[in-house]
């Protein structure tokens, strides 16, 4: 519904209700809490249907025939968008580049592991001026091969296929990722509301005050503006901020050079005319274009008469084609800032031997000036950055080997394990930031499954303890690049075992008496399912004093990792800083409690049914960080009763604020304080859609229901992790 219209009487349909952006019946209160993330990418977007195993599908692909279709794409140059110097390996590349370059570590959201280029914002982004091209390229091949190949998958193997059709030698390439079919709505881009606006920086002197989780400098770039900071020219200034976003995308300071050097060594930048005279971006391009955008009214508005980044020209002196001249044109001559026929700042050399210039990518014979983007001159001018060049440059071999390892990581980082990876050119070799869990080798009977449940009931740890560790382990998973969880049981090592969530002292004392008591089996039972099995043998305990016998399946088969093979630094970012579901905080945020828990809870890809159900079972079991008592809505803590539900929509009981974050729960009559809560517990009460869940829990015949639910939930967290057994 369009409010603005309603309001004036005006007919919605006519009137664009069904066009305008985030227009909504739930506009009239935005401060309302949107559930909306929670149900995206449902099976009613998605036109492949429930049924749909894409794993499956993937298996049955004709994988040479498809490499060999893309490698003869690259020099198939066609007339409505020609190929520079008749290949379009550089085109390629820069759309797998930034289809995967959008990931940032900190929440594991963006990259390339859904096909999300094809939809707004990231479609239309500055920084992605004529990468519509690039995709449209590939419907041909992706029309023949069908549902065998995703896009989010077709999108790098293009790219890593362009390497190697121009005589690079890639370390590989897996498949496994799922296209969505509409834009991601979880993602937060920024705060900025104009392309290129840069509002994400607390302290604008300051590269390191980038604004969490966010790893690009501006609004609509990938990386940082090739022109300099804040589009002017200063390769120190700008190599401050190459090296933060880079961190923020996983990358050290040697990945960081060899990715800019590799993927500079082909292609070129476009900037031959006036970027103001090109036509909206897709999303806002008239119809007849059929979803093309920039149209550029200029000449031939293609080839010699390309603009996409404003800058034009080639890095290195045989751009068509694998080459080791980058670092001989950076290093060995002097560059000078100047402006391109577009007006954007780039760098070009001075003195430049003639065979060292690049020929023209569409005029024959003609050569011209390569050039550098601020970043470039961020590899020669900063001293660490200009060590690991100058070793590139002298080994060359060394510089491949780690280009290759680069670009691999950068187009698989979001993949998630090794599990998850599909084909036959999956390299052998395991990388750390794989997140390794080493392979177990034993099977349990459900009579075994049984008498470990009884062993760690009665082991003289709580039910509450098991719950807690069971949870803590395996709440770290995000779904995002499907890191984290319980497999691995990493709960024991660093940085997890530290983490102020996961209650240092609390957590020793369980994997203590876990250990011990997996040192008296008589079979090897890794650490991880002991401590998902304990977890799930207290549910079970905790639902049969509720009145409910069920079962929690367990599925065993977790490996334990270990110290040698878990990247600190790299697992520090999955601190839980915040956990509505054992109602704790790490300290305030700007952000309210019911909005982060939303965020974990769309991580962890459990649905709105899924957290009520959850919600209400930890609170009722007791589960709080720190032994805490808000929102513990019942006399019989430690039972899985729906009694969270009944109490929270009892109209005998009056709720008042103490703080931002804490309320007294009274008796009407008595006026004494029965309960306290938190914003978490009180929103499943006052949010509409919430309290509609809230209240089918709490009716008299929904107890076993509830149960189940919340059970299902449960496993649903436990396994989230467990790719071995998912199709």
């Amino acid at each position: 519904m369009n409010t603005q219209n309603a309001r004036s009487g005006k007919c919605p349909v006519m009137h664009g209700a069904n066009t305008e952006i985030n227009d909504s019946v739930m506009s009239w209160w935005p401060a309302a809490l949107n559930l909306d993330i929670l149900h995206q990418h449902d099976t009613k977007t998605n036109p492949l249907g429930k049924d749909f195993n894409y794993r499956e599908e993937f298996n049955k692909l004709d994988y040479k025939g498809l490499k060999k279709d893309l490698k003869r794409l690259m020099t198939d140059s066609q007339d409505w968008w020609p190929a520079d110097w008749g290949h379009y390996g550089g085109l390629m590349i820069r759309m797998a580049w930034h289809d995967a370059g959008t990931y940032r570590m900190d929440d594991g959201r963006g990259g390339a592991n859904t096909g999300n280029q094809r939809f707004a914002p990231v479609n239309s982004w500055p920084d992605n001026v004529n990468l519509d091209k690039a995709r449209r390229l590939l419907w041909p091949v992706k029309k023949k091969y069908g549902n065998k190949i995703s896009w989010a998958d077709l999108f790098i193997l293009a790219g890593t296929i362009a390497y190697e059709s121009m005589g690079f030698k890639t370390l590989g390439f897996a498949g496994g990722r799922e296209d969505i079919w509409h834009p991601e709505k979880d993602v937060y881009w920024g705060s900025e509301k104009e392309w290129l606006g840069k509002e994400r920086y607390s302290d604008k002197t300051d590269e390191e005050s980038l604004e969490n989780p966010l790893a690009a400098v501006q609004m609509g770039l990938i990386y940082v503006n090739p022109e300099g900071v804040d589009g002017n020219p200063d390769p120190i200034k700008t190599a401050q901020a190459v090296r933060v976003t880079f961190k923020r995308m996983a990358m050290n300071d040697e990945e960081t050079v060899a990715l800019t050097a590799g993927g500079h060594t082909v292609g070129k930048a476009h900037g031959n005319g006036d970027a103001t005279k090109l036509g909206p971006e897709p999303e806002g391009a008239s119809i007849d274009n059929q979803g093309f955008g920039w149209k550029n009214p200029k000449g031939k508005g293609n080839a010699e008469d390309t603009v996409s980044s404003g800058l034009e020209g080639a890095w290195t002196t045989t751009p068509d084609k694998w080459n080791h001249t980058y670092f001989h044109l950076l290093l060995n001559y002097e560059w000078g800032a100047k402006k391109s026929p577009a007006g954007a700042w780039q760098w070009e050399p001075f003195n430049i031997k003639e065979e060292d210039k690049p020929f023209d990518a569409h005029i024959p014979g003609v050569r011209r000036n390569p050039i550098m983007t601020d970043a470039d001159m961020a590899l020669k001018v900063d001293p660490k950055f200009r060590k690991i060049s100058e070793r590139f440059y002298k080994d060359p071999q060394y510089f491949e080997e780690v280009f290759a390892k680069a670009w691999f990581k950068l187009t698989h980082r979001d993949l998630g394990p090794k599990s998850r990876y599909l084909g036959p050119d999956v390299p052998n070799e395991d990388f750390i930031w794989q997140d390794p869990i080493p392979a177990v080798d034993y099977t349990l009977s459900e009579s075994e499954v049984e008498e470990l449940k009884i062993k760690l009931l009665n082991c003289g740890l709580s039910r509450t303890e098991l719950i807690n560790t069971a949870w803590d382990s395996a709440r770290t998973f995000r779904g995002s690049d499907f890191r984290g969880g319980a497999n691995g049981a990493r709960i024991r090592l660093a940085p997890q075992k530290d983490w102020a969530g996961n209650e240092p002292d609390r957590l020793k004392k369980v994997i203590d008496k876990l250990i011990e008591v997996q040192m008296g089996l008589n079979k090897k039972v890794s650490l991880a399912d002991l401590i998902v099995l304990g977890g799930s043998a207290a549910i079970e305990k905790a639902a049969e004093e509720a009145g409910v016998k069920i079962t929690v399946p367990f599925l065993p088969g977790r490996g334990d990792a270990t110290e040698e093979i878990t990247d600190v630094e790299s697992f520090s970012v999955l601190e839980p800083l915040h956990d509505g579901y054992r109602n704790w905080l790490k300290k305030d945020y700007a952000v309210k409690p019911e909005e982060l828990l939303l965020d974990r809870t769309q991580l962890m890809g459990l649905t709105a049914t899924e957290m009520t159900a959850l919600i209400g079972g930890m609170r009722v079991l007791g589960t709080n960080h720190g032994g805490t008592k808000h929102g513990v809505f019942t006399d019989n803590e430690g039972v899985l009763s729906n009694d969270f539900f009944v109490n929270l929509t009892d109209m005998n009981y009056v709720w008042e604020p103490v703080s931002e974050n804490l309320y007294n729960i009274r008796d009407r009559k008595t006026g004494k304080v029965k309960w306290t809560a938190t914003r978490v517990d009180l929103v499943f009460g006052s949010n509409s859609i919430l309290r509609a869940y809230s209240e089918f829990y709490a009716q008299d015949d929904s107890k076993v229901k509830f149960v189940s639910d919340f059970v299902n939930a449960w496993l649903k967290v436990m396994n989230a992790d467990r790719f071995d057994i998912k199709g």
